[in-house]
């Protein structure tokens, strides 16, 4: 898909390291010089904090379907709309939504749980850079993923994206550990719904497994460190993938399927950039318009 102004989108659940792959990407921008817009999908939630939790209390009924992986809790005609302007013009509306960790902002004035004001994208960027959860949603009045020129899915292995998810909530945002369960297990149905089928239209797949016991991740326990992991990063069958030279380039990494790379945990940033550094060097080279 050749387009002037590329879409790349990185999409997994709350927790599963998103944003550990979108800062790789920023890192490997900045090297080959390249201005990106940057877009988090929670900026398109349709309700504040403060108004969903009134929401809920007053249809205590809706709290087993009104989840942040749901379609009705989200603006996501606004997110479709910004990824069809942007494909086409470069430009768009985005906002932020304030979590507790977002220090610079919290310290502007902002409240953790609310929104920033609409505004336009940045002028002149390459491509836009999407993290969060519907970059590859697809339903019977929203598709998404048509707009997206490289989909990426961050999908660990279950237990560890709940033990991530569980680590980040208690300790950056301020929930209980019961809190965080009961989120996890409230949104299940629409984890199964929404979230996994856009793993079977992704590109590329990168799913960290761990090599230590996670049997029982509502336990308290540390989160496995890279060093306890292997990431397993599989090939739609439409990529064009050189494996003999990421073999060669990445000590103790092998194919365990004919499209599957695995590869030691503490590798992945050396993997990101052998594998996308030249898929986002196509993208800016089809572009129609140089």
């Amino acid at each position: 898909m050749s387009r002037e102004y590329p879409i790349i989108a990185l999409t997994g659940s709350s927790g599963a390291g998103t944003t550990t792959i979108k800062d790789a990407f920023a890192r490997m921008f900045g090297n080959q010089g390249l201005i990106a817009a940057f877009v988090h999908g929670d900026s398109f939630h349709r309700y504040t904090r403060m108004e969903l939790d009134a929401l809920l209390s007053s249809q205590p009924e809706r709290e087993e379907t009104l989840s942040h992986f749901a379609v009705e809790a989200n603006l996501l005609d606004r997110l479709e709309a910004l990824f069809q302007e942007y494909s086409q013009q470069g430009t768009g509306t985005y906002r932020h939504y304030i979590h507790a960790e977002d220090k610079e902002l919290v310290e502007q004035g902002h409240q953790v749980g609310t929104f920033t004001p609409w505004e336009s994208l940045p002028e002149s960027t390459d491509l836009l850079l999407y993290e969060g959860l519907h970059g590859g949603l697809v339903t019977e009045d929203i598709n998404i993923a048509q707009y997206v020129d490289l989909l990426i899915g961050v999908a660990p292995s279950i237990n560890l994206e709940w033990i991530q998810k569980i680590d980040r909530d208690t300790k950056l945002r301020g929930y209980s550990q019961e809190a965080v369960i009961n989120t996890i297990q409230a949104r299940m149905e629409d984890y199964m719904r929404l979230i996994l089928p856009q793993f079977s239209r992704t590109h590329i797949n990168f799913q960290r497994v761990p090599v230590v016991d996670t049997a029982n991740p509502f336990e308290p326990q540390s989160v496995p460190t890279a060093d306890e992991s292997l990431v397993v990063i599989n090939f739609r069958e439409n990529q064009k993938v050189d494996f003999p030279y990421l073999l060669s380039m990445i000590q103790d990494s092998f194919m365990s399927r004919p499209r599957t790379l695995v590869i030691p945990g503490p590798k992945l940033p050396l993997a990101m950039e052998l594998i996308m550094q030249p898929r986002v060097q196509e993208l800016l080279d089809g572009r129609r318009f140089k």
